[in-house]
């Protein structure tokens, strides 16, 4: 498809068969819908990822919640409101004294699981498929009497979870307090009591005619003193960007680089980026040394069907796919697989170098792409969310998501969001669970006209309908309709189903 055009076009697969999960290793227990996407744009991804649809490489696909043995929830963070927790500050700390000494911590990642995200996104190879001729002109459907043109021809997760701690398991709501008293007067600090307590003391001698203090007496406060700025909690960017010594032993930067389409310094840190990769999975993932091959991983984190675009209310790196490099004193240690949508900053993925496991570089870089998300919505104000990939209850290991609030879990039938304190006593109570508690609420996307549906037809886009009529006694309406129905009525007149 010519580059830049406004269309997103899809095969859809259906989803009967099952396969193995990477979770409960159940081996025909994981469910999911599919398509192939060839090209695709960034709303019309925004929209499917706000209906339970996720993507791999170019493999788009959306879990059968009711159905698979692991449930996977679409989970999203408010990143404006996010405070960084006890164990969030540990590790930024952590790596703040890893840098300014040296000192790298002993242990393993602090008892963070080892699966990522790359098990969130169903198979991990892509699934061959055909690929139509969709490059060259798209025409637009043309009146009955067109000529007919020519036939087309054939052309996971973040694997770092914070430790919780036992008093505060995932489920368990926090125990409401009173709050403040507010017939007593407000906390203050020490160090301001002890100054008001000299002050009025030299008050006192003043008034029995002691001697007084040198210099000028301090006049008296007509209300108890307060600080000169209110005590506010230190932000995510303060931690992150606490000042380092001048001796510093090492030093941290975080690169942006366009992945899809390649930019030249993706294409000029290639292979040094694969290498961690392909150390990563040998040694995180006990993946043999022949299968993160090249080719696997430019399918898996590099290929995207997502387009670059930009927009005057966007933020000045355009939307798409991207990779962040986390460079260590000149070499890549780490990075961070990204896209960049309207409203959010969707992650992928993050491999990193094992000998640095110990730095919980997984929970790190979900901090930093929080700070980023927070940087990106000064640029663009509606890109506001960081979304985590899948939430999945039913696998503890993967419940940290979960500890970075305040943050939502998708409704897997009315696609609404529900605040993530709601959902969990229904997920302690059976792994599928409805979120939004109104019985009458249903997808206001539901699909309602499934003639309205765009095909992709001989290089022909047109309505299901008059597909339907060129194609007399087509056998393919209910996969269309079950197509049509999962990307919503929205997305079904926007993105072009292929048809062969």
């Amino acid at each position: 498809m010519a580059a830049g055009s406004s269309y997103t076009i899809v095969e859809y697969f259906g989803g009967e068969d099952g396969y193995r999960c990477g979770y409960c290793k159940n081996e025909t227990g994981n469910f999911s819908h599919g398509m192939w996407s060839h090209t695709m744009t960034v709303q019309d991804y925004q929209d499917l990822i706000d209906r339970g649809w996720r993507r791999s490489g170019k493999y788009v696909y959306k879990p059968i919640m009711n159905k698979t043995c692991c449930p996977q929830y679409t989970i999203r963070c408010h990143a404006l409101n996010f405070q960084p927790s006890k164990t969030h500050k540990k590790i930024l700390k952590k790596m703040g004294k890893f840098l300014s000494k040296g000192e790298m911590p002993t242990g393993q990642c602090d008892g963070e699981p080892m699966d990522s995200l790359c098990e969130d996104a169903g198979p991990r190879d892509s699934p061959k498929v055909p690929q139509p001729d969709i490059e060259g002109p798209i025409n637009d459907v043309a009146p009955s009497t067109e000529a007919a043109p020519k036939p087309a021809g054939s052309d996971t997760p973040r694997q770092e979870p914070t430790p919780t701690p036992a008093s505060r398991e995932a489920g368990v709501a926090p125990k409401p307090g009173v709050g403040a008293d507010p017939s007593r007067p407000p906390c203050r600090k020490a160090k301001e009591l002890r100054k008001e307590r000299r002050l009025q003391k030299e008050q006192q001698r003043q008034q029995e005619g002691g001697a007084p203090a040198s210099g000028p007496a301090p006049a008296p406060p007509s209300q108890p003193s307060q600080p000169s700025q209110p005590n506010q909690p230190k932000t995510l960017e303060d931690f992150i960007t606490e000042s380092l010594p001048e001796d510093a032993k090492h030093h941290v930067e975080v690169r942006l680089v366009r992945s899809s389409p390649p930019s030249s310094q993706f294409k000029a840190t290639f292979d040094a980026s694969y290498q961690v990769y392909k150390l990563y999975q040998i040694a995180i993932h006990k993946d043999p040394p022949d299968k993160p091959s090249e080719s696997q991983f430019r399918r898996f984190l590099c290929d995207s069907p997502l387009e670059a675009e930009t927009a005057p209310d966007g933020p000045d790196s355009g939307y798409g796919s991207f990779h962040q490099q986390y460079w260590l004193d000149g070499r890549i240690v780490a990075v961070g697989v990204i896209d960049i949508l309207p409203t959010c900053v969707s992650s992928v993925y993050l491999y990193y170098h094992p000998d640095f496991a110990s730095l919980s570089l997984g929970s790190y870089s979900a901090l930093r792409e929080i700070a980023f998300t927070r940087q990106l919505q000064k640029q663009s104000p509606k890109l506001c969310y960081y979304y985590l990939g899948f939430y999945i209850h039913s696998c503890p290991k993967m419940r940290y998501k979960g500890q970075y609030r305040p943050s939502d879990l998708l409704c897997p039938e009315t696609y609404t969001w529900v605040s993530i304190e709601r959902c969990l006593p229904r997920l302690e109570s059976a792994a599928y669970a409805r979120f939004n508690q109104d019985p009458d609420a249903e997808d206001a996307r539901s699909l309602k006209d499934l003639g309205r549906a765009l095909v992709l037809y001989r290089r022909m886009v047109m309505p299901y309908a008059a597909y339907a009529r060129k194609r007399k006694g087509s056998s393919d309406e209910r996969e269309v309709e079950q197509y049509a129905g999962l990307v919503g009525q929205a997305c079904a007149e926007r993105i072009l189903l292929y048809r062969a």
